[in-house]
């Protein structure tokens, strides 16, 4: 760890404004604010080999700063186009959205906690299961086997949607009739 820097935080903001938005050299600012060039192209453009700070650079994020601007702005012409009655329709449409998907995933995030409570309650079961004759402890495969069940079908959700989050369509849920199928084939019923 280096030792404290000379200048305020604020300077630190100025001199990385002053060379990403004047385009001032860093060579320049170094010798305006009395510090060495290395230790401001460390703090101004770190190496790769070094751990970042932020995820996405500040020039990313202005890119990024001017494309949302400009869907905004898109977006608010359209809008102001339409009669002041369907303005409120876009907008409690809008709320109604966003209320949806903040529900939605907090639906996800219970499921995949059940999903996981119940596919360690499964694990326990498991562990009873005589592995040389898992016949002579049915009671503890049959209570797995429906356990981990309830476990596969409460995590579809929450991984429908962590799919989706990622930009990957999700697989499609097993249908009920192949799981009970499965589970009558584990269980050595025959099948359905």
């Amino acid at each position: 760890m280096g030792r404290k820097s000379s200048l305020t935080d604020d300077q630190w903001v100025e001199i990385e404004r002053r060379h990403l938005v004047d385009g001032i050299s860093i060579n320049a600012l170094a010798q305006e604010f009395g510090v060495n060039e290395s230790s401001l192209r460390r703090r101004i453009k770190p190496n790769k080999a070094e751990p970042k700070k932020a995820s996405i650079s500040l020039q990313a994020l202005a890119e990024m700063k001017v494309e949302v601007d400009a869907k905004a702005k898109h977006f608010a012409e359209q809008l102001g186009a339409l009669p002041f009655a369907k303005q409120q329709i876009v907008s409690d449409l809008a709320r109604k959205l966003t209320n949806t998907s903040e529900h939605m995933a907090s639906a996800a995030e219970i499921s995949a906690a059940s999903s996981h409570r119940l596919s360690r309650m499964a694990n326990q079961q498991l562990e009873l299961v005589d592995e040389v004759d898992p016949m002579k402890t049915r009671a503890q495969l049959e209570s797995f086997a429906a356990l981990q069940k309830l476990a596969n079908i409460s995590g579809e959700m929450p991984g429908r949607l962590a799919a989706l989050s990622r930009g990957q369509p999700p697989e499609a849920p097993q249908s009920q009739e192949d799981v009970d199928q499965e589970l009558a084939l584990l269980l050595g019923s025959g099948g359905g």
